[in-house]
C-alpha cells in the first residue's frame, strides 16, 4: 500500500509539472525567422543544405524561412531537388534576391518562382533561364533566328541594314529540353499566381528583369530594401501552405542566420569538378603505386580514400560515363606501357584517351561546373612526363649488361683450382663450381664460362693465361 501511494504522488507531481516543462523544452527556435544564404552556383551541396535547413525549420516550428538568393544558376537536378523541397515544406519559404547587385539567374529564377513569396532588393535582377545545350554551344533561340529584344523595325537579326542567314532550327533534343523547362516554370508560376507568360520568355528567350519591373509585371510580390523592410511587408500577408491559407506574423521575431556546417562545406569542396577530378587522379595513381610496391601502405590508403571520395562526388555530379571510362582506360594503358613496353604505342594511346576522357568527364556546360582546361593540361603533362621517365628507365635498364643470375655467369672469368682434363673444379666470382672442359687445364689457369648445365659450368681456357706455382 505505501508503494501504491507513492506512485499516485509521483503521477500527480508529473501532471502538475508537465505543462510547465513542455513549453520550456519547445521554446528554443520556436517562432523564429531563419535566414539561409543561397550564394554561388547551385549544386549538390546547395541542395543538401536547403533540404537539411527545411527539416530543421520544421522541427523547430520556425515561423518563416528566408532564402537570400544570389546565384548565376547551376545544375538542373539540384535546382529541381530544391524546388521539390520548397513545395513540400510545412514552413513558409520566402525567396529574397539580395543584397543590391545580386541576381537570381537561370536556376535561381526557378527557385524564386517556387517560393511562397518572391521578393527582391533594389538593384537586383532575375531571369536568363534558358537551358544550356548539352555539350555547350549557343543558347536555343526562338523561331526567327534572333532574340526578340534584338529585333525591331528596320532590323534583321539585330543589325541595321544587314542580311543574316537564319539560324538553324533546334534539334529534337534541344526542343525537348526547352519545352520541359517551360512547362516546369509555367507550372510554378500558376501555382504561386505569378506571371507565367514572362516566365516562359525567361526560358525561351533568356529574358531578364530588374527588381521594380519584375514587381510591376507580377513576376515577384515585393521589393524590400533589407531584411527588416521585408519582414514588415510580410506581416499579415496570407500564403497558401499545403492547400491551407496561413497568415504570417513575423514582426518582432528572433532572426536566426543559418551558416553552412562542416558537412556542407566538405560537400561543396569535393563536388567541385576540379577537386573531384584531382581526387580521381590521386586515387588511381595511389592504387597503382600500392600494387606495384606492395607493403607501402600509405599510397594504397590515400589512394583508396581519394578514389571513394571522387566516386561519391561523381555520383552527385552530371558525369559522362564514357568520359570516366576513357580516363580509366588511359591510365590503364599508361601503366601497361610501363610493364609491357610497346615502343610507346600503349603509352601515347593511353595519354590521348586520358585527355579526351578528362574533357568529356563533366557532361554539362554550366558556370562553375566544368573542369578547367589548364588543370587537364597540367595533369596530362605530368602523366606524359611520368610515362616518358618510366619508359626511359626501362629502355636504359634493358641496355645495361646483366649483373646477376645465371645469365651473368655466361662469359664470366674464373680460375682452375686443380689440374684436370674433363671434370674438375673452378672458382668464379669467389664461388667454387664443378666444371667441364674439352681442353686440359692446369691449376691457376684462367678460364671463361661458356655454358651452364644445372650446377656445372662449361669452361674453356683463356689464351695466354698465366698459371700459379703449385705449393
Amino acid at each position: 500500500m505505501p508503494r501504491t501511494g507513492n506512485g499516485w504522488l509521483r503521477a500527480l507531481l508529473l501532471g502538475l509539472l508537465l505543462p510547465l516543462v513542455l513549453p520550456l523544452a519547445a521554446q528554443p527556435g520556436q517562432g523564429a525567422v531563419m535566414v539561409l544564404p543561397l550564394e554561388g552556383t547551385i549544386g549538390p551541396a546547395t541542395a543538401d543544405l536547403v533540404a537539411r535547413t527545411l527539416e530543421r525549420a520544421a522541427e523547430r516550428n520556425a515561423a518563416l524561412l528566408v532564402l537570400q538568393i544570389d546565384t548565376p544558376g547551376g545544375l538542373d537536378l539540384s535546382m529541381r531537388d530544391i524546388v521539390k523541397r520548397i513545395l513540400a515544406s510545412p514552413v513558409p519559404v520566402v525567396g529574397y534576391v539580395a543584397p543590391s547587385g545580386a541576381r537570381a539567374a537561370s536556376a535561381g529564377t526557378f527557385i524564386l518562382y517556387a517560393c511562397h513569396v518572391a521578393a527582391m532588393a533594389p538593384g537586383t535582377s532575375l531571369g536568363a533561364a534558358t537551358p544550356v545545350r548539352i555539350g555547350g554551344g549557343p543558347p536555343i533561340l526562338p523561331r526567327g533566328g534572333a532574340p526578340p529584344d534584338e529585333e525591331g523595325p528596320g532590323k534583321k537579326g539585330g543589325r541595321e541594314g544587314k542580311e543574316e542567314a537564319p539560324s538553324p532550327p533546334p534539334d529534337a533534343l534541344q526542343r525537348k529540353v526547352v519545352n520541359d523547362a517551360v512547362a516546369y516554370i509555367r507550372g510554378l508560376a500558376e501555382l504561386r499566381g505569378r506571371n507565367a507568360e514572362w516566365a516562359e520568355r525567361a526560358v525561351r528567350e533568356g529574358a531578364s528583369l530588374p527588381a521594380h519591373e519584375a514587381l510591376a509585371l507580377g513576376v515577384t510580390d515585393l521589393v524590400a530594401r533589407d531584411l527588416s523592410d521585408l519582414l514588415q511587408q510580410l506581416e499579415g500577408r496570407t500564403v497558401t501552405l499545403a492547400g491551407e491559407p496561413r497568415t504570417l506574423h513575423v514582426t518582432g521575431l528572433e532572426v536566426e542566420r543559418v551558416e553552412p556546417d562542416w558537412r556542407s562545406r566538405l560537400l561543396a569542396v569535393i563536388t567541385n569538378p576540379n577537386v573531384a577530378y584531382l581526387l580521381l587522379i590521386i586515387g588511381i595513381y595511389g592504387l597503382i603505386f600500392e600494387f606495384s610496391s606492395p607493403g607501402a601502405i600509405l599510397p594504397g590508403v590515400a589512394g583508396g580514400i581519394c578514389l571513394l571520395l571522387a566516386l561519391f562526388a561523381f555520383q552527385l555530379l552530371p558525369v559522362s560515363y564514357a568520359g570516366l571510362a576513357l580516363v580509366l582506360l588511359g591510365a590503364g594503358l599508361m601503366v601497361a606501357e610501363a610493364f609491357v613496353p610497346s615502343f610507346g604505342v600503349l603509352g601515347i594511346g593511353g595519354l590521348i584517351a586520358f585527355v579526351i576522357g578528362s574533357i568529356l568527364l563533366i557532361d554539362v556546360d554550366q558556370p562553375g561546373y566544368g573542369i578547367e582546361p589548364w588543370l587537364i593540361g597540367a595533369v596530362a603533362l605530368f602523366s606524359g612526363l611520368f610515362f616518358i621517365l618510366v619508359i626511359g628507365m626501362a629502355v636504359r635498364a634493358q641496355r645495361k649488361p646483366v649483373v646477376s643470375g645465371r645469365e651473368e655467369l655466361l662469359g664470366a672469368r674464373g680460375v682452375a683450382l686443380e689440374d684436370f682434363g674433363g671434370r674438375g673444379r673452378v672458382r668464379v666470382h669467389g664461388e667454387t663450381w664443378h666444371a667441364l672442359t674439352e681442353h686440359p687445364l692446369r691449376r691457376g689457369q684462367e678460364v671463361r664460362v661458356t655454358g651452364i648445365s644445372g650446377l656445372t659450368l662449361r669452361v674453356e681456357p683463356l689464351s695466354g693465361a698465366r698459371t700459379e706455382e703449385s705449393s
